[in-house]
């Protein structure tokens, strides 16, 4: 078990020794040339009854974003096919609401089976899930279920009041006990401090067994919502927070998430020298955007990176 005031230490070290210090441990895990890209779709956006401070979805924000219900079959695997294309290895799918209807999650079930059938690995969100429901999308070879605890237990209040991180803990706890990875992280730039930031790794990295994948979420603002005039998070700060998580979870892919086309080219080349090695492809992460068509090709010509090819 680690402890916060040993974590906020190693946030606090010297930067290029936190960086050196990461990126040797991210070396002894991991091909450090080596990239895994995801791509994501919502295949089913808007109409949320949580209210989450943070995102367009949520009906008690005042975003108004439009209700779209559930994509059929033949599209999502479409946006598979593409995402292939474009060099993924995983495929996200996410749908908004706290849980799925039963009609609706047998339609997640069978575009599990569709994608995995395409050759790539299948990651879903689709809220909290029961033992039977868990079991169910293991049965139709999940491969990781994304399940973000946001912040720190103790900022959580502010992000979210329709739900408790006690709740997420829990629906992560039911994934892991039928044996699917977990894709489990946060969102920088709320309003919470560093000292949150780290606090969130720790309860991650505390987890009996470490989520697979930490998808790191810098802010993007979205009108209307509650945190739409706060202050974003120091990109030096977000470059160690990476460097934390590497060091915390060794074994685990530390993803940059949202927020990417806020960052520049450098930085997140420090962040892949601090211990990312995920990242999201395609110019829409869900609702907001993501960087450019071409520039990743750019950024991986300049650094000599590949890509992870789908596990056979």
């Amino acid at each position: 078990m680690v402890t916060f005031e040993e974590a906020f230490q190693i946030f606090n070290r010297p930067f290029f020794t936190l960086l050196r210090t990461a990126h040797e441990v991210h070396c002894k895990n991991f091909d450090e040339q080596t990239v895994q890209i995801s791509g994501i779709l919502s295949v089913r956006t808007g109409g949320c009854s949580e209210d989450c401070a943070y995102c367009a979805q949520a009906a008690r924000n005042g975003t108004k974003f439009p209700k779209q219900p559930m994509l059929d079959l033949e599209t999502v695997v479409a946006a598979a096919k593409r995402a292939k294309e474009h060099g993924a290895s995983r495929f996200c799918m996410s749908t908004s609401g706290r849980c799925l209807e039963a009609d609706k999650f047998e339609a997640i079930c069978d575009m599990i089976r569709a994608v995995k059938a395409l050759g790539l690995e299948t990651c879903v969100t689709t809220g909290f899930l029961t033992q039977t429901q868990a079991q169910k999308l293991k049965d139709a070879g999940l491969d990781y279920y994304n399940h973000n605890i946001d912040t720190s237990p103790e900022f959580y209040p502010n992000v979210a009041t329709t739900r408790t991180i006690e709740d997420r803990l829990k629906t992560i706890e039911i994934v892991q006990s039928v044996g699917i990875n977990v894709c489990a992280g946060g969102i920088v730039g709320m309003g919470e401090t560093n000292e949150d930031r780290v606090k969130m790794l720790v309860c991650l990295a505390n987890l009996k067994t470490p989520p697979r994948c930490v998808p790191i979420n810098k802010l993007v603002k979205i009108p209307g919502t509650r945190v739409d005039d706060s202050k974003p998070i120091d990109d030096f700060d977000f470059i160690r927070l990476i460097a934390v998580a590497r060091l915390l979870m060794p074994g685990s892919y530390v993803k940059i998430a949202a927020g990417r086309n806020t960052l520049s080219p450098s930085t997140q080349a420090l962040c892949l020298f601090a211990g990312a090695n995920a990242l999201f492809s395609g110019e829409k992460l869900l609702t907001v955007d993501n960087v450019e068509d071409g520039c990743d090709a750019a950024l991986f010509r300049k650094l000599n990176v590949k890509l992870e090819k789908p596990k056979e």
